[in-house]
């Protein structure tokens, strides 16, 4: 059974914003009190009182904005430098979002349960598991579930930045069909690309699924400042290690539903 990771976006989806290199790990011996806490990096939708957006979507935070230095995020999960938020939306049977259009931010959208439709100007896309969708900024959009079961969904929150043109459509991909792009990014990665900087991302480097074969353990790095990276799983059950220097590691057990932000320098 394929193992499938999310980041954000977050299938990780990977949500890089800035550019990625691999770097050597920090050998400084960790200072507890000082160095970033690991515990701090996780979250999870589940439990979180949820905040209603778009006139019927309810939101549940999973990763928010950090206004301070995100290597001391000043309550757990809020982390994120780049991006504006990271959460778990939940739009209930036979309703339709109130018309929405965007301004200086754009979204997300990752389909996890449930179906649906999203119209976007003249445009109009079906959604379902594995539907990813690029909304641009400026454009009015509405989703609406149109089963007997409620569509859930990952939205990401991107800001724009001073000059962006945003793409003048909606973009939908299907994570079901999309071709595999490599098998062997850090030894075992197997990576499927859904939007990336050419596609009208704004702030985000790339939005990407990565599934893990049974049994396969990735390669131990790092990036550097600049870079943030989220991973949430989507489906089955991983370990992580992060560690943020070679002598201070936390093992964690990632069930469906759990996300992680990874800052600079941590591995």
């Amino acid at each position: 059974m394929v193992r499938k990771l999310l980041a954000a976006m977050l299938l990780p989806l990977l949500l890089l914003p800035g550019t990625l290199s691999a770097q050597t790990l920090d050998g400084t011996p960790y200072t507890p009190g000082k160095d970033a806490d690991p515990d701090l990096y996780l979250g999870t939708w589940e439990g979180v009182s949820p905040r209603i957006t778009h006139g019927t979507l309810a939101e549940r935070d999973i990763l928010t904005k950090c206004d301070g230095d995100p290597m001391k995020p000043p309550r757990k999960g809020a982390v994120l430098k780049y991006i504006n938020s990271f959460t778990h939306a939940t739009l209930a049977p036979n309703t339709s979002t109130s018309p929405v259009t965007l301004k200086g931010e754009q979204e997300i959208f990752y389909i996890l349960t449930g179906k649906g439709t999203v119209r976007a100007g003249k445009k109009t896309a079906d959604l379902y598991p594995g539907i990813a969708v690029l909304m641009p900024s400026g454009l009015n959009y509405t989703l609406t579930c149109t089963g007997n079961e409620p569509l859930t969904l990952l939205l990401v929150n991107e800001p724009t930045p001073p000059g962006f043109r945003p793409n003048k459509e909606m973009m939908v991909k299907d994570e079901n069909t999309i071709p595999i792009d490599s098998t062997n990014g850090h030894w075992c990665h197997i990576v499927k690309y859904l939007f990336e900087t050419d596609a009208g991302l704004g702030t985000l480097e790339r939005v990407l699924t990565v599934s893990l074969d049974p049994m396969t353990i990735a390669h131990p790095h790092s990036h550097p400042a600049g870079t943030e990276e989220v991973w949430t799983v989507i489906e089955g059950e991983s370990l992580a290690w992060i560690r943020s220097s070679c002598s201070c590691t936390s093992q964690y057990r990632h069930p469906c539903r759990e996300c992680t932000a990874l800052p600079q320098d941590s591995a």
